[in-house]
């Protein structure tokens, strides 16, 4: 008979990897965080659902994926980014919300988004981009 002792590890290595399988599945699309490092509003905008509740600056709607393709691009054209790092993540079954920060040559920006999941394709259907005052950077 195995012990007690082995069987709590061998349910604990079992759920670990289960686990693992999860939150892998959950991850952010690279894509998504590496047009926002490099200002990508088409690559971007691939991950749009087709209509986005967006915020950027003083766009607050919600428009179409065309409509807030456009509206993004013209925040990359006026503020290049240099860089985007995710500082935490919030997931439950079928959705994910991200923030992070969005350094551009312009200053710091919070970034907000939430992905749905639908066909086995994550979609982006809320972004905020907001302007980090001196204090909260």
């Amino acid at each position: 008979m195995p012990s007690i002792k082995k069987i709590v590890i061998i349910v604990f290595l079992f759920s670990g990897i289960l686990l693992s399988a999860i939150t892998t599945g959950a991850q952010v699309p690279q894509e998504i965080t590496k047009s926002l490092k490099t200002g990508n509003s088409k690559v971007l905008s691939e991950y749009f659902n087709q209509n986005v509740e967006l915020v950027v600056l003083e766009n607050d709607n919600v428009y179409s994926k065309a409509q807030a393709q456009q509206i993004v691009d013209n925040f990359f054209s006026a503020n290049s980014p240099i860089n985007f790092t995710v500082s935490h993540e919030l997931g439950r079954e079928g959705s994910k919300s991200v923030i992070g920060n969005l350094s551009t040559k312009s200053g710091t920006f919070r970034v907000y988004f939430l992905l749905k999941q639908n066909d086995g394709k994550n979609y982006i259907h809320q972004l905020r981009i907001e302007k980090l005052e001196e204090s909260d950077e």
